[in-house]
């Protein structure tokens, strides 16, 4: 049996005031559906710019002279006039040795030498007067010949007597001691009142040349032809550090690179030369060195935080698009320089890249921008 028509605006009204009473009953955020909430993460702009290559090693340094003292000749020491691990200038006085057997010596030689130029005279003399009266006889030729060479004779005496008084003087410069280079002194193990000889093979101390300085490092030989292709162009910068120091790194310039690789260990070794007024480098001290063979003059850079490694060791960034969404982009890590990393990418500069937040994040992810701290600026090209 079918429903009369006057019945059907009464149920279809009905049923309306059933659906609106259960949709009263229903909580307000079933009504409309929304999407997650957007991720907050910290970003910075991909940079391109000139960025140096940079070749990190661990060094010694190492001093570029050092002289041991000795005396050259026998004596006691009569005076020191330096402290231990003092700074000495070339030609600055050392010690001195006894030298009153030297002098009186030369007071000797030298009465000797007035005799034998004052005996060398008289000789000369008869020389002149025997030629002046020489006649035709024997007798008289060879008086004259005697005469020449007794002067002969004593001016030899007077040379070889001029040669010792030399000698003697030399021994008395000797016995006093002089620095031979610029430098600091070790350790004096002898004091004023000991006896020195020429032969002893203890140093009287031992300077150090502190300024400029060296520092020896080797670098893996994968390296050496942007090394060789550096130096061609001129010395290329370097830097050294010691761990732990507070000083600002030292500046100097690559100086020497080794004529083989070292096969044993795949590397080759250079030297470095660095000004050192102030001491930073002491010799003998391990320290951190960069090497800059060259900079690269448009390389593309992100911070490097912004790269992530992938289960299979891959490396990404997360750029954030203008619809403010995270999209993943596959990257190569070149290498690091000042806190930057410099990548091979399809990534244009001025790209927003996310520093903070990546954990978050997966591909096409919405992302709000909150602030942070500013991503370290790419470092200078050093010259």
């Amino acid at each position: 049996m079918q429903p009369s028509r006057s019945l059907l605006p009464l149920l279809a009204g009905a049923f309306s005031a059933g659906l609106a009473a259960l949709a009263m009953t229903l909580p307000a955020t079933a009504q409309v559906p929304a999407g997650p909430p957007a991720i907050p993460v910290v970003v910075s702009p991909a940079e391109r710019g000139p960025v140096p290559l940079e070749i990190a090693a661990n060094g010694n340094v190492a001093a570029e002279a050092t002289v041991s003292v000795r005396s050259r000749v026998d004596g006691q020491i009569q005076k020191v006039h330096v402290r231990e691990g003092q700074r000495v200038e070339r030609g600055q006085v050392l010690f001195t040795l006894d030298s009153r057997m030297a002098q009186a010596q030369l007071a000797q030689q030298e009465a000797q030498l007035a005799r034998d130029k004052a005996l060398a005279v008289r000789a000369r003399a008869d020389a002149t007067r025997y030629a002046a009266l020489r006649g035709e006889g024997f007798a008289a030729a060879q008086r004259l010949e005697q005469a020449q060479a007794d002067a002969a004779a004593a001016e030899a005496t007077v040379r070889a007597m001029e040669a010792l008084i030399s000698q003697t003087r030399l021994t008395l410069d000797y016995a006093t001691i002089r620095a031979e280079l610029d430098g600091r002194l070790g350790a004096l193990p002898i004091t004023e009142g000991n006896l020195v000889r020429a032969g002893d093979s203890t140093p009287l101390a031992t300077i150090t040349q502190t300024d400029p300085i060296q520092v020896q490092f080797a670098v893996p030989e994968r390296w050496l032809p942007e090394v060789k292709a550096a130096m061609a162009q001129g010395a290329p910068p370097v830097t050294a550090h010691p761990p732990g120091d507070r000083h600002p790194p030292v500046r100097g310039a690559l100086v020497f690179v080794d004529s083989q690789v070292d096969t044993t260990s795949g590397t080759v070794q250079l030297k470095a030369r660095f000004a050192n007024p102030e001491n930073v480098l002491w010799p003998g001290q391990y320290v951190n060195v960069v090497l800059v063979p060259r900079v690269e003059p448009d390389a593309l850079s992100v911070p490097v935080q912004a790269v992530q490694t992938g289960s299979e060791g891959s490396r990404y960034v997360y750029v954030v698009d203008a619809e403010n969404r995270a999209r993943r982009h596959g990257v190569t890590m070149r290498r690091v320089v000042g806190g930057r990393a410099v990548l091979e990418a399809e990534i244009a500069a001025g790209d927003k890249v996310v520093i903070e937040g990546t954990q978050l994040l997966s591909d096409g992810a919405r992302v709000a921008e909150r602030p942070g701290r500013a991503a370290a600026p790419p470092r200078p090209p050093q010259s």
